[in-house]
C-alpha cells in the first residue's frame, strides 16, 4: 500500500493506493499563504497521519515545482511563498520511517494517466489543462522527468508574446474577465462568441502540440485537467492546426489524443514514483 499526495495551490489531495487503484481519498485546503515552511511541513506531516497506518510502504509526492528527484528536495514550489529550498523527503522519511518519493505534479499526472492505458505506447505525453499547463513524458512505461523535475516545462517557451501557458490553460479565459466552465456553458448552447473564444484555444493548443510533437515525437498524448472536460469544442481547431504546422503526417497518423476524466491521477502518479 502506498500513501500518494498532490499538493496543489488550492488543495491536497492524499490516497491510499493499491496498484493502480485509489482504495482512500481525502482533500484538505492547500497551505495557507503566510505559513512558514515549518507550519507548512507540520500541517502536512498531520494530515498524512490521518492516514498512515502500518500497511503503508512507501508515500509517493506531487508538488507544483521542480524538484530533486533523487535527493527529494524541492525548489520555487509555484503558490508556496516559503517553499524556496525544502528537503520534503528528508524530513518526512525521518518522520513516517519510510521511503519517501518527490516529483513535480505534471510528471506525476502523465505517470498516472499511462497507468491507465490497457497497452502502454512507447511515448507518452500528458499535459494537464488547468490554472495552469504542465506536460510528463512517460518512455516506455517509465517517467522521464530530466535531472530536476523539469524536462516538461515547454509551455514555459516563449509563444505569441508571452508563454504556452498563458494561451492553453484557464488564464486564456481569465484575462478576458471570463470563467471557461461559463464559456463552455454558453458554447454548448450555441453562443457564437463562446464558441468562437474555444475555437482560438483549439488553435493554440494545436501550437502546443506541435512543439510537444518536435520535442517529444509521441505516440499518445493524454489531456487532463478542467478546461480538457471542453475538449469537443477545441477538438476540431488543435487538429488542423497541428496538421498544418507539424510537418511528419505520418507520425500524425499514429498520434492518439485522449481526454482522461478521472481526476485523481496525479495521487495515482505520485503513489507510482
Amino acid at each position: 500500500m502506498t500513501l500518494g499526495i498532490d499538493i496543489g495551490g488550492t488543495t491536497i489531495s492524499l490516497g491510499l493506493v493499491q496498484g493502480a487503484q485509489v482504495v482512500k481519498e481525502v482533500c484538505v485546503p492547500s497551505f495557507a499563504s503566510n505559513a512558514t515552511q515549518e507550519q507548512t511541513l507540520q500541517y502536512l506531516a498531520s494530515q498524512i497521519e490521518a492516514l498512515f497506518f502500518p500497511a503503508v510502504e512507501k508515500i509517493g509526492i506531487g508538488v507544483p515545482s521542480v524538484a530533486d528527484p533523487e535527493e527529494g528536495i524541492v525548489y520555487d514550489a509555484a503558490n508556496i511563498p516559503s517553499w524556496d529550498v525544502v528537503p520534503l523527503k528528508e524530513k518526512l522519511e525521518a518522520r513516517f520511517g519510510v521511503p519517501v518519493k518527490v516529483n513535480n505534479d505534471a510528471n506525476c499526472f502523465a505517470l498516472g494517466a499511462a497507468a491507465m492505458l490497457e497497452d502502454v505506447p512507447h511515448t507518452v505525453v500528458g499535459v494537464t489543462l488547468g490554472t495552469g499547463t504542465g506536460v510528463g513524458i512517460v518512455v516506455n512505461g517509465t517517467l522521464f522527468s530530466g535531472s530536476h523535475c523539469g524536462a516538461g516545462e515547454i509551455c514555459s517557451l516563449a509563444y505569441n508574446g508571452a508563454d504556452y501557458e498563458s494561451f492553453c490553460s484557464k488564464k486564456f479565459f481569465t484575462v478576458r474577465g471570463l470563467n471557461p466552465k461559463d464559456v463552455a456553458i454558453r458554447a454548448c448552447q450555441g453562443d457564437p462568441e463562446a464558441n468562437a473564444l474555444f475555437w482560438e484555444f483549439g488553435h493554440h493548443m494545436g501550437e502546443l502540440l506541435t512543439a510537444v510533437m518536435y520535442a517529444y515525437d509521441a505516440d499518445c498524448i493524454l489531456l487532463g485537467g478542467g478546461i480538457a472536460k471542453a475538449f469537443p469544442l477545441f477538438e476540431a481547431p488543435m487538429w488542423a492546426t497541428l496538421r498544418e504546422k507539424y510537418p511528419y503526417y505520418r507520425s500524425l497518423e499514429e498520434l492518439t489524443i485522449k481526454v482522461l476524466p478521472q481526476q485523481n491521477l496525479a495521487l495515482v502518479g505520485a503513489a507510482l514514483l
